[in-house]
């Protein structure tokens, strides 16, 4: 993937000469993401800023690319996976390629079909297009949202950027925090686009695009979104030995697509059974080598490098590891604020950040990953957790309903003692009714929402009246109460959790913080549109998560890993920071002058905080996520909002 940035004057005006040196800082704030090249195109009312990270073509690959006649001219940042079909379909209907790049196919895709365009393409990518003909820019973003796209209309100049740094750029930005996304991320974990953490700053929401021109901005308008057939009409004919084979076909399918590249190819391994399944993929593909990352931890509560090593192992792979202790999770979280651009609720994104440096070390450019088999195949604890508190809601008194809540987590067994009773109490509230929009995701929901008394009295005013979650409801589809409560479920997770938070803090913005594109097969439109027909209870079958996508590559797949119950990703968290709080420089982050002055959190509260976080022992997930939530908006605050720029030398 590349790094991609641009101007249109909205009132048609050619650009001033001075613009070329504004599109080289926006660019130099993209280089992590495109180091290989960078290139500027100005015309007319639009300039367009690329930098390079050459996987396809890198020899004639060079962007911004035109067409023949030079009318059209694309910045692109990502893979169209599905290229090389597309570009036999353009070649039979005339057109003519200079390059071997996916990136001219979709120059000539525009040419053929339009915005329409969008409806064949398959892969990850966020483009503008600018269509000298017309005088507008098009804009789009892949179907999950896995590459980002930033934008702002400032004083009659429209600005797109990958990322918010860029847009920083600009003369005249001053970036401030916006407190209705605040209080969504302190209560989804994310800020759900067209919403960002900043007033000015917008997102293309995944499966989105949006139209520029000098008769103002149309969009940003949905392509494309998760959708399922209506409850009771789910296709049931469909025996499970041709579902197994429907999802082992379109999976493999979409990891061979996904292997095209011109540079070597490698796979994250987790030990679970979502990168075992690409990692034995990937193998069966491939005649070459194939070089495994893992991640494995100093402390034992959260390390698995055991069934990874066992897994590469077992399926030949060259295993490569790298080790995080604590307080480098803590050394490099700033850094990971610097990539991320929102604050975050745990320390998960900075050993990612990590294994990104590895495999950047290791002279690979792409790898291969897991994410969205959770989410399109039912393998998340939360979809268990709806299914036995909505049984549990037909009988309410019932007293041996909520014991199932004891299957829930074999990561983590509680039992019928304290911790049996406190898991009851906690998933009883709001147990009825059941109808209510969300009511899969309320319980999590409201417990990340009460992180909110953590805000100061004049933050909370501005926020009077205010829901997040009214918000979100008003962008689900129009159909969305109609379906089943475990597709209801999926699509919140796919759209949130998924598409604003694992993709972007987890995902693509820690593998390009070192120059690293990765590729997700689980996400292909195809696979995505097989799980939506697949019935619910071939994806959660009792409490068993996942069983099809299990039975699917059973046979291929060791028993251990075939079987392996769903273990979340986790890493520490207060610890990182406050085991060598120097090294973390949280105590820099966390003055009292700084929060003061930041005005989002009251200084009193956050020092109670810090004093019972100080006192060692465990930590329930509120002070944990307060804790993480708190530090990494201190920090998105003093690198972006302040105006200091205490994180930002390092990217030049």
């Amino acid at each position: 993937m590349c790094g991609i940035c641009g101007l249109f004057n909205l009132d048609g005006q050619t650009m001033s000469n001075g613009v070329q040196v504004l599109l080289d800082g926006m660019c130099r704030q993209l280089r992590h993401r495109g180091p290989d090249e960078t290139g500027l195109h100005v015309e007319g009312p639009a300039a367009l800023g690329h930098v390079r990270l050459s996987i396809i073509d890198p020899g004639s690959g060079q962007q911004p690319m035109a067409n023949e006649d030079a009318s059209i001219w694309i910045t692109f940042n990502g893979e169209i996976f599905n290229y090389l079909e597309l570009r036999n379909i353009l070649e039979g209907r005339g057109h003519r390629f200079r390059t071997r790049s996916d990136t001219e196919v979709l120059v000539h895709m525009y040419e053929e079909y339009g915005q329409e365009m969008l409806e064949y393409l398959n892969g990850q990518f966020a483009f503008a297009i600018f269509d000298s003909r017309r005088q507008e820019l098009f804009l789009a973003r892949d179907h999950f949202g896995i590459c980002p796209l930033f934008y702002l209309n400032n004083g009659g100049r429209f600005a797109f950027a990958s990322e918010v740094k860029a847009l920083a750029e600009i003369p005249g930005i001053s970036l401030e925090f916006d407190p209705m996304a605040i209080s969504q991320l302190f209560t989804f974990w994310t800020v759900i686009s067209p919403r960002t953490p900043f007033r000015e700053i917008c997102s293309i929401p995944p499966g989105g695009c949006m139209s520029v021109s000098t008769s103002g901005l149309l969009g940003p308008k949905q392509y494309w979104c998760l959708k399922f057939p209506r409850r009771g009409e789910e296709d049931l004919s469909v025996s499970e030995e041709e579902w197994k084979q429907r999802v082992l076909e379109a999976v493999v399918e979409a990891a061979r697509i996904r292997l095209r590249a011109d540079v070597p190819v490698g796979v994250y391994l987790s030990g679970g059974v979502d990168s075992s399944i690409i990692a034995t993929t990937v193998k069966r593909l491939t005649d070459t080598p194939i070089e495994a990352f893992s991640l494995a931890f100093a402390d034992s509560a959260y390390d698995e490098s055991g069934f990874q090593s066992r897994l590469a192992q077992a399926i030949g792979v060259n295993h490569n590891v790298i080790r995080v202790r604590n307080r480098e999770i803590g050394r490099v979280f700033p850094d990971v604020m610097w990539h991320t651009e929102r604050p975050v609720l745990r320390a998960a994104p900075a050993p990612l950040f990590m294994l990104s440096g590895l495999v950047k070390q290791k002279g690979y450019k792409v790898v291969l990953t897991g994410e969205g088999a959770d989410e399109l195949f039912g393998g998340y604890d939360i979809f268990k957790e709806d299914k036995i508190r909505r049984f549990w809601a037909r009988e309410p008194d019932s007293a041996c309903r909520p014991i199932l809540l004891n299957r829930l987590y074999p990561h983590a067994p509680v039992d019928t003692s304290r911790a049996g009773r406190m898991l009851a109490a906690f998933y009883r509230k709001n147990l009825l009714p059941t109808d209510v929009f969300a009511y899969s995701h309320l319980p999590t929901w409201n417990n990340t929402r009460a992180l909110q008394g953590f805000f100061t009295r004049s933050f909370m005013e501005e926020l009077e009246g205010y829901d997040p979650v009214d918000e979100l409801k008003a962008c689900v589809p129009g159909e969305f109460h109609l379906w089943h409560p475990l597709h209801q479920a999926q699509f919140l997770e796919a759209r949130i959790l998924l598409s604003e938070y694992l993709l972007s803090s987890q995902g693509e913005r820690m593998t390009m913080g070192h120059s690293v594109e990765g590729r997700y097969p689980f996400l292909d439109p195809g696979v995505a549109r097989l799980a939506t027909m697949i019935p619910p209870s071939y994806k959660l079958k009792g409490l068993r998560e996942k069983y099809i996508l299990r039975k699917a590559f059973a046979e291929l797949l060791p028993a251990e890993f075939a079987e392996r119950p769903k273990r979340p990703y986790l890493a520490p968290n207060k610890e990182s920071f406050l085991e060598e709080p120097g090294v973390s420089r949280i105590h820099e982050y966390l003055d009292p002058n700084g929060i003061k002055s930041c005005g989002v959190f009251d200084g009193i509260k956050v020092e109670r905080l810090l004093k019972k976080c100080s006192r060692g022992g465990g930590l329930g997930f509120r002070d944990n996520a307060a804790f993480l939530g708190i530090l990494s908006t201190q920090i998105i605050w003093e690198e972006f909002v302040s105006g200091r720029g205490v994180i930002r030398n390092f990217a030049s």
